[in-house]
């Protein structure tokens, strides 16, 4: 799939530092973007920079993960859209580990937001692909999903369903046109991990942005980024567990 110009891009969680940084890059490949999100100024900050910034239509749109009126409101907007349409899923939290596991209601927000809201969009998004020739449908899962670490498990937990969902997803809907890719970041440059020692540099959110939607063009399942971390992530993959229960990271 090449960039054009009449592709539109529905980048749902559109605040977060990668979502962002996405934005910029299929922006300034040729593609129309609706942001959508919860900070209302924000997004219409962002919107009117990638306008001026690449000559594109940037568009914004009101999006609670939580709200159960959120799969009619994306039909109503992807209603209203012509051409060729995309979308990249990447809200999600990630709260402290130990406050999780203390707080019921705190776990149960991780996985609502984190399984059940990514899934109900991505369900709700591929069929309108699918019903307009196909389409591409990025996920942002993460490495944290490949193992569960002792420190991060919860958080883990999550993003390990979303490679099951986006798998079955593709084995669904890969003869309707739609291709459904995971992308697994490694510590990104973002709010997100501003407050966390990583025992790696984080990489830049535009490097990782660029490197999901080369991904989504050539039609790809999985895409590791920074590219390092698909070995590193085979290496602790295939620790035993006697040796991975020791490492604490």
């Amino acid at each position: 799939m090449s960039a054009a110009a009449s592709e539109t891009w529905l980048v749902l969680g559109a605040s977060s530092g990668i979502a962002r940084a996405f934005a910029r890059v299929a922006a300034a490949a040729g593609a129309d973007m609706v942001l959508a999100g919860r900070d209302a100024e924000d997004l219409a900050r962002t919107a009117s920079d990638l306008s001026l910034r690449f000559g594109q239509r940037a568009a914004t749109m009101a999006f609670d993960a939580q709200d159960p009126g959120m799969a009619e409101a994306l039909a109503k907007r992807c209603a209203t859209l012509a051409g060729p349409l995309h979308a990249f899923i990447a809200f999600a939290v990630m709260p402290d580990q130990e406050s999780a596991e203390r707080d019921p209601g705190l776990l149960r927000r991780l996985m609502e937001v984190n399984v059940t809201a990514v899934a109900t969009a991505v369900c709700t998004l591929v069929p309108i692909l699918a019903a307009r020739g196909g389409g591409c449908i990025v996920v942002v899962g993460s490495v944290a999903g490949d193992r569960g670490r002792a420190r991060n498990f919860l958080y883990g937990a999550s993003k390990a369903a979303l490679a099951t969902l986006a798998e079955g997803l593709r084995a669904r809907w890969w003869r309707e046109g739609v291709t459904v890719t995971l992308l697994k970041p490694g510590f990104v440059d973002t709010a997100m991990t501003w407050a966390t020692p990583t025992p790696l540099p984080a990489a830049r959110p535009e490097a990782v942005a660029a490197r999901a939607l080369a991904a989504a063009r050539r039609g790809r399942a999985v895409v590791y980024a920074p590219p390092l971390w698909r070995l590193i992530m085979m290496v602790i993959r295939a620790m035993p567990t006697a040796l991975f229960n020791r490492l604490r990271f």
